[in-house]
């Protein structure tokens, strides 16, 4: 991995959760794990009837350099936005990953 293509700037977090006063547990903020730069490999933009009519959905895809211990439950903080990883995909041992995220709350 050429570190000339790693050119944007992005943040892993994980959430920290608490039980409320109903017993239920709920994520109370998101923790900085690492701030790390990534190469975009793919932004899309989807837009698609769904159940509750039209849904836009924006994916993108990070390429970084390995970070052990990256889960589906953290969170990438990116340009201002942050965004749910939906698959992690390791390169070669230990050498990068892939993570393909998908924009919260748009």
């Amino acid at each position: 991995m050429r570190a000339g293509s790693l050119d944007s700037v992005i943040e892993i977090r994980r959430p920290v959760t608490q039980v409320n006063g109903y017993g239920t547990p709920s994520v109370t903020e998101w923790v900085l794990v690492a701030k790390m730069r990534a190469a975009v490999l793919d932004y899309a933009l989807d837009d698609r009837e769904g159940q509750r009519g039209n849904v836009s959905e924006t994916a993108i895809t990070f390429r970084t350099r390995y970070l052990a211990d990256v889960s589906l439950d953290h969170r990438v903080e990116y340009d201002g936005n942050s965004y749910t990883i939906k698959q992690v995909r390791a390169l070669g041992r230990a050498r990068g990953l892939d993570l393909r995220c998908e924009r919260v709350g748009y």
